[in-house]
């Protein structure tokens, strides 16, 4: 399949406060922002007609005066087939999607669709009703406060085990700030094996049932099995949160629609037990884009709209130091398929390695680093941390710094 990936886009914003400093009017501003930003798209997936037909296009661009569409790089047909690199405007962009469109052919149609993707990654996705709260996706960067109910946890295991201490903890983390709370029966890190779903819900019903008594924040549960879903579910949780991505069973994405719950569909690569014997990937925004859009395709299927996905890549999920690290500072790639990210760094190993091996106790400062970084950046609508407070003041300042217009009184 033909994917279009943002690798730089010049970001309106910014380019609006030089406009405002040069004293034009609004509809002079406007027309501007629609001319002069440039952004380049790596295309993966092109079959041959489609790179004929964009080669055609761009032998003609040589021409003075007939640059209508954007240039077009081939990537070597050796070595990388398929692959390429568009540059140009954003009119430039529609004109060729327009044109793909009318000629009323499958490829062109499946290029014109992935392009628009492109050109709509930089839109917020649409707001999310849960309850009583409404997410207006964009405007900040909201919390997941975490609430491990498990002996094994890698960042707190046993710390929050007991029932009242679980649903303490989670409402210490509702008074810190925290957006929703994500409670998890069964441990997923690196060589865990899992528990039975009996056990799993016997961990963590008493104590949503105790949050929900207490807090109207929405109740998010950390499984992989229907069984468990069905259970939570029906005692007022509201978003399931996979780390397979509707991989593991069947059955788990018809009882989320079933419940018109919401969903947080994560990748991963192999299981808990073997996701960190040696992760491989021969193209990792590619194949985890492949991936979590397979995961949506299994959502939508079973009756869950769009408008109630999350996406989450997945870090330290079946990738090493490296590839943690990349997909972060790529996370606008994955806004490709319009829908809300949630990313969890919250003192994860890659952390620890960084900070010359601290211990998961020890790298509250490097969290606060990552989810700061992934603010200003503008890619996850969420993050999932451990520590709420301190994570919320990072955020306080970093969404400023990104969202700041005031330039002086000529702007």
């Amino acid at each position: 399949m033909i994917r279009a990936r943002p690798i730089c886009v010049d970001r309106p914003e910014d380019l609006t406060l030089a406009l405002r400093r040069m004293g034009l009017p609004t509809p002079a501003r406007e027309y501007l922002l629609e001319k002069v930003p440039h952004a380049q798209v790596l295309l993966t997936g092109v079959p041959r007609e489609v790179g004929a037909f964009l080669q055609g296009l761009h032998e003609r661009a040589l021409v003075p005066g007939r640059e209508e569409h954007p240039a077009w790089v081939s990537g070597d047909i050796r070595s990388r087939p398929g692959t390429g690199l568009l540059s140009g405007r954003r009119e430039q962009f529609e004109r060729l999607i327009a044109l793909a469109r009318s000629q009323h052919d499958a490829a062109l149609v499946a290029l014109a669709e992935a392009l628009t993707r492109v050109l709509d990654a930089g839109k917020a996705p649409e707001p999310w009703v849960l309850g009583d709260r409404v997410f207006h996706w964009g405007s900040r960067t909201h919390v997941m406060g975490v609430v491990n109910v498990t002996p094994d946890s890698f960042s707190d295991g046993g710390r929050y085990l007991g029932v009242d201490a679980a649903i303490a903890h989670g409402l210490a983390l509702v008074e810190a700030g925290a957006d929703f709370l994500d409670i998890g029966g069964e441990s997923t890190r690196p060589g865990s094996s899992g528990v039975s779903a009996a056990e799993e819900v016997a961990r963590v019903l008493p104590v949503i049932e105790g949050l929900r008594a207490r807090t109207s924040v929405p109740l998010s549960v950390d499984t992989t099995k229907a069984a468990v879903a069905h259970e939570v579910l029906g005692a007022g949780v509201q978003l399931i949160n996979d780390i397979t991505g509707f991989r593991s069973d069947p059955e788990l994405p018809r009882v989320v629609a079933e419940a018109n719950a919401a969903c947080c569909l994560m990748h991963i690569q192999g299981t808990p037990g073997t996701m960190q014997q040696a992760p491989r990937y021969e193209d990792l925004v590619d194949e985890v884009l492949d991936f979590l859009e397979g995961s949506v395709a299994l959502a939508t299927a079973a009756g869950i709209p769009r408008e109630r996905i999350l996406l989450d890549p997945g870090i330290g999920f079946g990738k090493t130091f490296d590839h943690n690290l990349y997909l972060l500072r790529r996370l606008g790639e994955l806004r490709v398929p319009g829908l809300p990210l949630l990313v969890g760094t919250s003192r994860k190993g890659f952390l620890g390695a960084l900070t010359g091996g601290k211990p998961a106790g020890e790298r509250l400062a490097a969290t606060l680093g990552s989810v700061a970084a992934m603010a200003v950046l503008g890619g996850a609508d969420v993050v999932r941390v451990h520590d709420v407070a301190e994570a919320r003041d990072a955020l306080v300042v970093a969404d400023a710094i990104r969202t700041a217009m005031d330039g002086g009184a000529l702007r």
